[in-house]
């Protein structure tokens, strides 16, 4: 089986087996996504999800949460961790949204690029996720199981696992298949448990079969 044959049959395992693929970070506008993302590094979604709601009680737009001072901010995101860095790139985000973009997110991967504290990965879930456009999420699940099935061989580094993917995955289900990962990831393909191999959807596909 060619990797490209191992990617379609993943997809397809992983469609039934998780048939609703979204976004666990909860959002009803873009530039809630984009701080929802920043707040997500080594932080839970669930507990992102719960802090977010009194950042946006207090400073409901990009306007609001421009003029915020980077303490204010900070005091509401303590208990995603990292606060201080994570409190200033999303005062000097919502700053370029305000100014340069007129409150909106843009829908241009390199320009996601420049905007304080976002990286590839949180510009490709943002084009995939707002904007519907072909991605590939690398976050740490995937990583972990495209190496284990044998997608890729033994890359850790997200840029070029991202790459490889791209190679073997149809555009249209990058963003989905990616999200379907993080599910199996959390429930059956664990990183901190020896995986639940017996129950997985791609035991006759996957290449190890064991924790890696």
């Amino acid at each position: 089986m060619t990797k490209q044959e191992l990617a379609l049959a993943a997809i397809e395992k992983l469609k039934e087996a998780y048939p609703d693929a979204e976004c666990s970070l909860e959002y009803s506008e873009a530039w809630k996504l984009l701080v929802s993302v920043r707040l997500a590094a080594q932080c839970t979604d669930a507990r992102v999800n719960i802090v977010v709601e009194d950042l946006y009680k207090k400073f409901p737009d990009v306007n609001a949460l421009a003029a915020a001072s980077v303490d204010e901010i900070e005091e509401i995101v303590r208990p995603c961790g990292l606060g201080p860095s994570k409190a200033r790139d999303i005062s000097a985000c919502m700053k370029i949204l305000r100014d340069e973009y007129a409150g909106n997110v843009p829908d241009d991967f390199n320009a996601l690029l420049r905007l304080p504290g976002v990286g590839r990965k949180s510009a490709n879930l943002i084009m995939g996720d707002v904007f519907g456009k072909p991605a590939i999420v690398t976050d740490t699940h995937c990583i972990r199981i495209v190496n284990r099935i044998g997608l890729v061989d033994g890359i850790k580094d997200p840029k070029r696992v991202e790459m490889a993917l791209w190679k073997i995955i149809p555009p249209e289900e990058g963003n989905d298949f990616c999200h379907r990962l993080v599910l199996h990831g959390r429930a059956v393909c664990t990183a901190r448990t020896r995986p639940y191999c017996d129950k997985c959807c791609l035991n006759d596909i996957c290449e190890k079969h064991i924790d890696n």
